[in-house]
């Protein structure tokens, strides 16, 4: 019992220490956007796509296609060990991986096999391995991105070696005070790092801009109920726009109170 309730009291601490040390901070527009190291870093995390074919610019067969993963020294399923003190929206289903083609809102799935209709034409997949509150595990092995072409090769094409930014939380809607006092804005990089004589992220929140400079997660504190708008934009050192086909990214989430008791 003592031991358990000296884990605990750690816990406690450790989100006491990030709430109080943040990176990042600035409040603009009626809320505030704040930035934390996660100590959680999964360095050995591994993901793999074992099918379809892994080769680039791989031309596959439309409708619905099985994507295949491997995942290594991280266990789906799972909740991630500080979840409980994140104080944000989690997965009770756990870790999972976060699936986006062709930069779509991402899907979240709890196993390694997926599947995905693709329609004729060229396809972007981007899939990395994500803790159960959302957050991207940020490193080289733990994310794959591959180029398809479903039916027939077109003259599209996705520079996989060029840096990329991509849109993955937040998402969707949030309900009640749990999920609505702080919400995530976490993204992926690749081919790239965040500095402030480097590349950075133009974050617009309801109007109002922010740069960061640090690949991290952020949490957003203090958005009204109903609707907001987040744009995600990669900019270079001269803060001039990457060119990227999935760059400046804008999506639209709702917070909700409590519904009403029946």
């Amino acid at each position: 019992m003592n031991k358990i309730l000296s884990l605990l009291a750690i816990a406690a601490l450790g989100f006491q220490t990030q709430a109080q040390t943040p990176n990042f901070t600035a409040e603009k527009g009626g809320f505030k956007l704040s930035g934390y190291d996660n100590p959680a870093t999964f360095s050995d995390a591994k993901l793999e796509l074992t099918a379809p074919p892994i080769k680039f610019d791989q031309t596959v067969d439309t409708g619905k296609v099985e994507f295949k993963f491997k995942v290594s020294n991280y266990q789906l399923g799972a909740q991630t060990p500080d979840a409980d003190v994140k104080m944000c929206a989690n997965s009770a289903k756990g870790q999972h991986i976060h699936f986006i083609l062709d930069n779509q809102p991402y899907q979240a799935s709890y196993s390694p096999d997926i599947s995905a209709t693709l329609k004729p034409g060229h396809h972007v997949l981007l899939a990395f391995l994500s803790r159960s509150y959302h957050e991207s595990v940020k490193h080289k092995s733990a994310y794959v991105v591959r180029e398809y072409y479903a039916g027939s090769r077109t003259k599209d094409h996705f520079d996989t070696k060029a840096p990329h930014l991509f849109f993955s939380r937040p998402k969707g809607e949030y309900v009640g005070k749990k999920e609505t006092q702080r919400i995530m804005l976490d993204f992926y990089l690749i081919n790239c790092d965040l500095s402030e004589k480097g590349y950075k992220v133009r974050a617009t929140i309801n109007g109002s801009e922010f740069m960061l400079t640090k690949w991290e997660p952020y949490f957003i504190e203090g958005l009204p109920m109903g609707e907001s708008k987040i744009k995600l934009e990669l900019l270079d050192k001269d803060n001039k726009l990457v060119a990227s086909q999935y760059n400046g990214t804008e999506r639209t989430i709702k917070l909700q109170e409590e519904p009403a008791a029946k």
